[in-house]
């Protein structure tokens, strides 16, 4: 397999604040996702979730549903009981032949309440991540018996937002546990992508591009705001419009013959960055950027 692009639908309704895109119909983001270029499309909240109506509306737009978000609760149940919640979602990503199950830690975090400091992110002690790592295992074990790789998304406001919760991810969890390796996440919550790339890319699973702007960043951390305040001010912006070097990614990801997805996502409003055009910006950047590293062939 060689390296495909997809886009997330939160660049047209955003999950975390419905308000964003409200109205806009599942038609017109598969529409525009097709017509923009893209391979593949992740799940969003409108989407149909069974597999009879989704699959043959998706063949017709010529995308492929490459996987979608599941919220997990492992801080707060056993491997079990958590292996029994997402049944329900693995079952339509199977069904929609889905190679990737992206999987965040939600039950502590803080990303989707507007009243809660980004700065007051939750962190985990010593003995929370000596039961989480292996929990985590546990779940990715199943996804990956089940024909799925799990791919767990760092995520700023969540347990998993900063280079040393990466790194005692890392630690508490086996190779099967791999990682969505979100490009703006990673900026804004200070972990390098692209040594991260090329420190353990066995737990590359999947890639999330999105750009920052980092100087609305630092003003919502000295403002106290949240993240969903960020996401209001444009902290998140797609490859081309931001901060971020993105050459620099998709030469990591040649170096280490990454295969897989590579997701376009910025959380914007989309009143006023439109999906459309800042999603051909994106696509645009990221096929330039992947030619030049080698990933892509031209024709």
């Amino acid at each position: 397999m060689s390296i495909r692009f997809g886009v997330s639908p939160i660049a047209w309704i955003n999950d975390d604040m419905p308000a964003l895109g409200a109205g806009t119909s599942f038609m017109t983001v598969i529409s525009e996702a097709r017509d923009i270029g893209f391979e593949g499309i992740e799940l969003g909240g409108v989407f149909p979730r069974d597999p009879a109506v989704l699959a043959p509306v998706l063949a017709q737009h010529r995308l492929v549903l490459v996987g979608g978000w599941c919220s997990g609760n492992l801080l707060a149940r056993d491997a079990d009981s958590e292996i029994a919640a997402v049944q329900a979602h693995l079952a339509l990503l199977k069904a929609m032949r889905c190679e990737v199950f992206v999987y965040a830690e939600t039950s502590n975090a803080i990303h989707g309440d507007r009243s809660r400091p980004i700065a007051g992110s939750p962190r985990l002690d010593a003995a929370g991540w000596a039961q989480f790592g292996p929990r985590l295992t546990n779940l990715a074990e199943h996804v990956h018996a089940q024909g799925l790789r799990f791919a767990y998304h760092h995520h700023l406001g969540t347990a998993v937002e900063r280079a040393e919760d990466l790194d005692a991810f890392l630690a508490h969890t086996r190779p099967v546990v791999g990682l969505t390796l979100d490009t703006g996440h990673a900026a804004l919550g200070g972990i390098d992508a692209i040594a991260t790339i090329r420190r353990c890319p066995e737990r590359i699973a999947h890639v999330h591009c999105k750009d920052v702007r980092g100087a609305v960043y630092r003003k919502l951390l000295a403002d106290g705001g949240s993240f969903l305040d960020g996401v209001l001010a444009g902290m998140f912006t797609v490859p081309g419009d931001g901060d971020l070097d993105f050459d620099a990614v998709m030469q990591a990801l040649s170096t280490i013959g990454y295969a897989g997805w590579i997701i376009v996502e910025a959380e914007q409003d989309p009143a006023l960055a439109n999906p459309r055009t800042y999603g051909q910006l994106g696509l645009d950047t990221l096929r330039a950027a992947a030619q030049d590293a080698g990933l892509l062939k031209v024709a």
